[in-house]
């Protein structure tokens, strides 16, 4: 990174865009390069500007009157006659910020001087330093945008050292590998971020030790909120809490901690996330949420209804944001889901393509991330996703989640019943039920999860309203009368089934698969599964 904006400086690029909160870490970064004659041959002078203060000679220690002004700042970086670089905070208000004016002036007298900037006899730099990327298409030629990363593991942990020097009395309860730990939970945070996080640490009880880790962690979570696209999911379901889909957990589980420094030694990527698709309700959603719990990383759900914006070109802005995020706590788990509604706009006519362009965003970004941010979509009608979308080199893998096996069913009745019966009297007769899952699971063929965690819930508010226990008659009642989406649904989920069949992997074992082929017909609702059947 030292390295390519030395040659900018070197090459003359008259106007670099950083965009970062982190003011005073970027200010001595550029001033390290600008004035390290090895590395520009030239060094330079370095210029601050703020426009409540003006610009402020950093080489001299000298204020220079009546440049708060911006039209008057940039005509003195135009008459000025020795080698300088000068950091420009905030400016992007002036190229018209939200619902601000832009300062046409400004934009203008930006133009006029950067001849000068490229040809002049001295060697000067502008960088315009700010939280969010905003250039005016008038400027979108001359000016370069610099990706600064967030801090490294080396320079939290100098700044984690650093505190333990001055804190003498925090008393230290951490081996160095703990240290590692705690300081790679805060990557992805910025220095300040992480500088909080470590005092809000040392002050919880006067001591810092490895369930600190927490305190890191929530700061994270912090930095999730604030984005206002990106939701932060605390889930508690485990592996165990899904009925079934044992080919999609046992992928899942073969690839946890991919992203580790164990891992590397296999040369192991890691993975870059997974589509999941099929029947409505039979448990897309709670695996994304399991995850998080099998893999131990923090849940981020990015709904596509909050990056569009009604501000021209703020919405592309929101996904690179939301994805920027993504990429700084990571690893992390990116949730999308029904991502055939969010992108249902590309290629209509009806928004001026801003569908289409953020599409291509998240397409890129997918393609060429390098931070081990894992997506796991969940789309229903796959149909009404771009083909683009469904390539190799997208995701790792497309799973097919059909209706649920008979050996299914009887997993998630018995998971349902487990999570509900606590009380031995209201479970007092329905537990002397000789096969009592698997007779349930006979009678509901042709039933998703959700309606089958539905038939326990209403058989139990019956027993409920006549203050007796469970009985094995109100969940018979109940599955007679519920007409299950494989019914209402039918042609939607063949049509599912016949893309399925020769795209995607299906989500249950091959075993399980040639059991439900044998108990039922082909032209039934609950027809062939699609999806091809590999084991893993």
């Amino acid at each position: 990174m030292a390295y390519k904006l030395a040659n900018l400086l070197r090459a003359r690029f008259p106007m670099i865009y950083v965009t970062t909160f982190e003011e005073d870490r970027v200010t001595k970064y550029i001033k390290s390069i600008a004035t390290d004659v090895k590395q520009v041959k030239y060094p330079r002078e370095i210029f601050t500007w703020t426009q409540t203060k003006g610009l402020y000679n950093e080489t001299t220690d000298k204020s220079v009157s009546d440049t708060t002004c911006p039209c008057k700042m940039l005509e003195y970086i135009r008459k000025y006659d020795k080698d300088a670089v000068f950091i420009i905070y905030d400016f992007h208000v002036n190229f018209g910020v939200k619902n601000r004016t832009p300062d046409y002036n400004a934009i203008r007298k930006i133009r006029d001087i950067i001849p000068d900037l490229k040809l002049g006899s001295v060697r000067k730099t502008v960088f315009f330093v700010a939280p969010e990327l905003l250039i005016p298409e008038s400027l979108q030629k001359e000016i370069t945008i610099f990706d600064f990363p967030l801090p490294t593991l080396k320079e939290i942990r100098a700044k984690f050292d650093s505190m333990l020097n001055q804190n003498k009395g925090v008393v230290n309860e951490l081996s160095e590998e703990d240290k590692d730990r705690l300081c790679k939970a805060a990557l992805g945070l910025t220095l300040q971020e992480a500088e909080s996080a470590f005092a809000l640490a040392m002050v919880n009880d006067g001591k810092i030790c490895v369930k600190d880790l927490a305190t890191i962690l929530e700061e994270k979570v912090q930095v999730i909120k604030k984005t206002g696209i990106l939701e932060f999911i605390r889930s508690e379901y485990s592996i165990k809490d899904i009925g079934g889909l044992d080919n999609l957990k046992t992928w899942l589980l073969k690839r946890n901690n991919s992203w580790s420094e164990q891992a590397k030694k296999y040369c192991i990527p890691a993975p870059k996330g997974v589509l999941v698709t099929g029947v409505p309700g039979c448990g897309k959603s709670l695996t994304a949420k399991a995850m998080s719990t099998i893999w131990q990383l923090p849940l981020l759900k990015l709904d596509f209804g909050r990056v569009f914006s009604g501000l021209v070109g703020s919405s592309e802005e929101n996904m690179r944001r939301a994805l920027a995020t993504a990429e700084a706590v990571a690893p992390s788990i990116l949730w999308i889901d029904e991502i055939e509604k969010g992108l249902s706009g590309v290629g209509s006519n009806g928004d001026s393509g801003v569908s289409s362009r953020i599409f291509g965003e998240f397409l890129t970004w997918m393609q060429e991330k390098e931070a081990p941010v894992f997506v796991i979509a969940t789309a229903n009608n796959i149909s009404n996703l771009p083909p683009e979308l469904l390539r190799k080199g997208r995701f790792d893998e497309i799973f097919f989640v059909d209706l649920p096996t008979l050996s299914e069913r009887k997993e998630i009745f018995k998971l349902h019943l487990e999570k509900r019966l606590k009380d031995k009297e209201v479970a007092s007769k329905i537990t002397t039920v000789k096969n009592l899952c698997t007779e349930l699971a006979k009678l509901t063929e042709g039933f998703i999860g959700s309606e089958i965690e539905q038939v326990v819930i209403s058989a139990l508010c019956d027993a409920f309203f006549e203050n007796r226990p469970l009985e094995f008659e109100d969940l018979a009642k109940n599955i007679a009368t519920t007409v299950p989406l494989s019914t209402t649904q039918r042609e939607q989920i063949l049509a599912l089934r016949a893309w399925a069949n020769v795209r995607a992997v299906s989500a249950t074992k091959t075993a399980s698969m040639k059991q439900y082929n044998k108990e039922i017909d082909i032209e039934n609702v609950s027809a062939s599964r699609g999806g091809r059947t590999l084991d893993f």
